[in-house]
């Protein structure tokens, strides 16, 4: 496929200089440039075909990238990175060494703030037109954010703070009822409202006119506040928060949107322009099902993404699905609450099978942490699905809410370690150090799909708080066994026996280990349990080896090889240790393998690591006769 027009485009100024109408051919192509090259790579597809109209006509009226536009969360920010300059670069999409699949400041000028993790685009330009402001220089700040994404707490308080502000920010609301599973919420119906003819847009139309027929009329509601407006025009939230409201506009009428773009650039003050758009939009399979589509592997792009094989090797996340439903099955107190992550954590079989105990709160990480805490305080046993990245906006909710009142909430923990071509801000790689230094949280690191429905059934039953932390991706092809077995709180297994080296692992580099420890003669051991760690085994394993090894895919600092040193520390024992784990830097994005080899985390580093210690570890030594 050739795209003539596209390929002319190395910069906004490029496509600022095209005639008007040359607009729509442009978006044309860059839809099925989208297409062809996420069907190459594999990323996040649905939600940048629904703004390739918006992309365009941002670029066009607005001077970036002295004007900063903020793409929120930034699934939807490819058609962006094609029209500042990256277009070529698309090939090596989310691959170690290129483009990263988030809006990243290293990578571009024109990415204004570097954003992955939802609803953080209010706050960032409400900052920016502030700093905007105070130089006078009267360039615009634009914040691009989903209507799921409104769902989180921390966009209303950008919101409640910007309406006060005088500031000179646009919010654009990008309403696709979506955000990666269906919208949900309050917020939602508001919007549905707003874009379905209800009562309250025909009112507003009607007030419109009224106005318009009496001039005195009019010009008293351009004198008057928002709240003595809203007596003769009905005010949407938005208003009454202090924003000027335009909308709903249609997403993909471009020549629409260049028109109202124009006329808000020349406003001032607080702005909320509210789009309706089509996730999937000029790609019918997409259309058909953004959910499939949201974010994909390769594919043909037309033939599609085929129906889904049982996978020979379940996830870790289908592991999860399975063991809750059976202990919902079970027992009717078990519950389920994710913020906004149904389909990711596991739980579409759940939802459906028992919905009652399904609580899906939105893009609201903090939330669904003391909602399950209110359940557990109501007899309950609420299970927490939920990333490792996700739950850090949410610490000091579990601190204050669960682990100080000692409550049984479980927290099955996905993406735990090193998520792969998201990078940076989706890799797991802090949640065992902010979790083990936190009293009354029982952590545990399977090391298979197997001991992690283990293990998930031990947190379930445990009295008090507790969290399964478990990667992204297949398990290690053990089977899995379906009847209900709890394991020994605290409690590490020897799976080798070696000599001089003891490798200490936790979690799924176990593996790794154990071909390391073939080469190495070392010992192994799955230590299961972070906190409370197994003492006695620790010292044991100490006090009959040279070296200790500890293995784990968390940062270093803090994590479970600090877990060791300490413990041996307060038993007396002086021990020759090494730790191995993720370095004191943020690891970019890349496949899992690939990250493991660079980091030395796979066997050949392992046993590299440890002959840096120990050069004739495993070798055998040749005695010379006479």
């Amino acid at each position: 496929m050739t795209f003539q027009l596209l390929s002319t485009i190395d910069s906004p100024q490029d496509l600022r200089a095209l005639p008007r109408d040359a607009l729509p051919r442009l978006a044309t192509e860059l839809r099925d440039f989208l297409i062809e090259s996420v069907g190459r790579t594999g990323g996040h597809l649905a939600s940048n075909l629904g703004t390739v109209e918006l992309t365009v006509a941002l670029h066009r009226v607005f001077d970036t990238p002295a004007d900063r536009i903020v793409w929120d969360v930034g699934h939807q920010s490819y058609a962006h990175k094609i029209l500042t300059g990256r277009r070529e670069g698309m090939g090596r999409l989310r691959m170690l060494g290129g483009l990263s699949g988030f809006p990243k400041r290293s990578e571009s000028p024109f990415d204004a703030f570097g954003t992955a993790h939802s609803s953080t685009s209010i706050s960032a330009a409400l900052a920016m037109a502030v700093a905007a402001k105070r130089r006078g220089d009267g360039h615009q700040a634009i914040a691009v954010i989903g209507d799921g994404a409104m769902s989180a707490g921390l966009a209303y308080e950008a919101l409640n703070n910007a309406g006060t502000m005088n500031a000179d920010l646009l919010v654009i609301l990008n309403d696709n009822e979506m955000s990666i599973s269906p919208a949900v919420g309050a917020m939602h119906r508001l919007l549905g409202r707003l874009t379905s003819g209800a009562p309250i847009v025909a009112a507003r139309k009607s007030a419109e006119r009224l106005i318009g027929r009496f001039p005195p009329l009019r010009r008293l509601a351009d004198r008057v506040d928002v709240e003595a407006k809203g007596m003769v025009l009905p005010a949407t939230m938005f208003e009454q928060l202090g924003f000027e409201y335009t909308g709903p506009v249609d997403g993909h009428d471009l020549g629409g949107l260049l028109a109202t773009l124009e006329t808000l650039r020349g406003q001032s003050g607080p702005r909320l322009l509210h789009i309706v758009t089509r996730k999937g939009c000029g790609y019918e399979r997409a259309e058909a099902d953004p959910v499939l589509y949201h974010g994909v592997s390769k594919f043909e792009p037309g033939a599609g993404i085929g129906p889904s094989r049982p996978a020979a090797v379940p996830t870790y996340t289908q592991v999860f699905g399975e063991w809750l439903c059976d202990a919902a099955a079970a027992d009717d107190r078990v519950m389920a609450i994710t913020p906004a992550m149904r389909e990711g954590s596991g739980l579409v079989g759940f939802s459906k099978r028992f919905p009652d105990c399904h609580f899906d709160v939105g893009i609201a990480e903090q939330h669904a942490v003391t909602f399950a805490a209110g359940l557990a305080c109501e007899g309950l046993k609420p299970v927490v699905a939920i990333y490792s990245t996700f739950l850090q906006r949410a610490y000091d909710q579990l601190i204050h809410d669960v682990q100080i009142q000692n409550l049984p909430v479980l927290f099955a923990i996905d993406r735990a370690g090193l998520a792969g071509a998201d990078g940076a801000t989706h890799h797991g790689a802090f949640d065992l150090s902010y979790l083990r230094c936190i009293p009354n949280l029982v952590v545990m690191v399977p090391s298979d799909e197997n001991l992690c429905r283990q293990m998930l059934a031990t947190g379930l039953a445990h009295d008090g708080p507790a969290a399964v932390r478990y990667p992204r991706g297949a398990g290690v092809g053990v089977p899995v066994e379906r009847d209900v077995r709890t394991l020994p709180i605290g409690r590490g297994d020897i799976r080798r026996t070696g000599r001089r080296v003891a490798i200490l692992a936790f979690g799924p580099l176990l593996h790794a280990a154990l071909e390391a420890a073939e080469t190495l003669d070392a010992s192994v051991v799955d230590m299961r349990f972070v906190k409370p760690l197994d003492d006695a085994l620790v010292a044991h394993m100490a006090r009959s080896h040279d070296l200790i090894v500890t293995l784990e895919d968390n940062a270093i600092q803090g994590g479970a090889g600090s877990a060791v040193a300490e413990s041996l520390h307060a038993q007396g024992i002086d021990a020759r240790l090494l730790h191995l784990g993720l370095p004191d830097e943020f690891v970019d994005h890349g496949e899992q393998s690939v990250l493991l080899s660079r980091l030395g985390l796979d066997a050949t580093g392992i046993v590299a690591s440890v002959r840096s210690r120990i050069p004739s570890a495993g070798r055998v030594v040749r005695v010379q006769t006479a």
